[in-house]
């Protein structure tokens, strides 16, 4: 570029190797392999430090106290979901949570539960709502459900399946909606989440996936109007008592 193309060979001095001896100093090539390998050796420091970070809780006596059956929102019923289904952790403190990630079933109510249910199934989110309003809770939120095929997402998201299909709108009822915006307001609430599309995802846009669920018929703007709507509400009784009670 900016030759017209041509080239103009370089002359060299007659009898001389233009290559100087390095008279036993260190060469360029060693101190590129030399700097790369400090580099990787850095890099190697700071992965083992974000390990420890995040394994901190593994050691005894550390972990939150839990109790069997125990609900992260006060609306849902508990059916615990397989182990194999889930990964053992202490979110938010190795783990930060900052995404609520929107799925469908693509089956029934109770069909979802029971292949959470099912440790060959090898996934799950932490909560089920359905189509009359209804929720349940497989999984702690502390903990790691397999839900997006992304390993990063799965560590820093909570999931929500909902009772339907992708391909029929008559699907996502307003029980169905109103009950998961309930829900969410009270995850960003939780963990500071901000009610926007940037936090608030389809299972579509979680970067590997093959999924397309919650599919075209979702409605967004609905869905963060009454999100935002139920995050500005008073708490109602049972939420109360169950705040206090922890």
């Amino acid at each position: 570029m900016g030759n017209n193309g041509s080239t103009r060979a370089s002359r060299k001095p007659s009898g001389r190797s233009s290559r100087k001896k390095s008279g036993g100093g260190v060469s360029r090539r060693a101190l590129l392999i030399g700097g790369g390998a400090v580099v990787a050796a850095g890099t190697a420091a700071v992965l083992a430090r974000e390990e420890m970070r995040r394994a901190w809780w593994r050691i005894p006596g550390v972990e939150k106290p839990r109790k069997p059956g125990e609900l992260d929102y006060a609306g849902a019923t508990w059916v615990a979901a397989s182990e194999a289904n889930w990964r053992r952790a202490d979110r938010p403190d190795d783990f930060r949570i900052d995404r609520v990630i929107i799925h469908v079933t693509q089956g029934s109510f109770d069909s979802a539960v029971r292949v959470f249910q099912d440790p060959s199934h090898r996934a799950a989110t932490h909560y089920i709502v359905g189509q009359d309003g209804r929720v349940v809770q497989m999984i702690r939120e502390l903990d790691v459900a397999y839900q997006a095929g992304n390993r990063s997402f799965n560590e820093r998201a909570v999931g929500i399946e909902h009772e339907g299909f992708v391909d029929r709108p008559k699907d996502l009822t307003e029980e169905m909606y109103e009950a998961s915006a309930r829900l969410t307001a009270s995850i960003c609430a939780r963990y500071d989440i901000p009610i926007d599309r940037e936090h608030i995802i389809g299972h579509v846009e979680v970067p590997g996936t093959d999924h397309t669920d919650p599919g075209p018929h979702w409605d967004w703007d609905r869905y963060l109007k009454l999100v935002r709507r139920a995050a500005t509400a008073p708490p109602t009784p049972s939420a109360s008592a169950s705040a206090k009670a922890e």
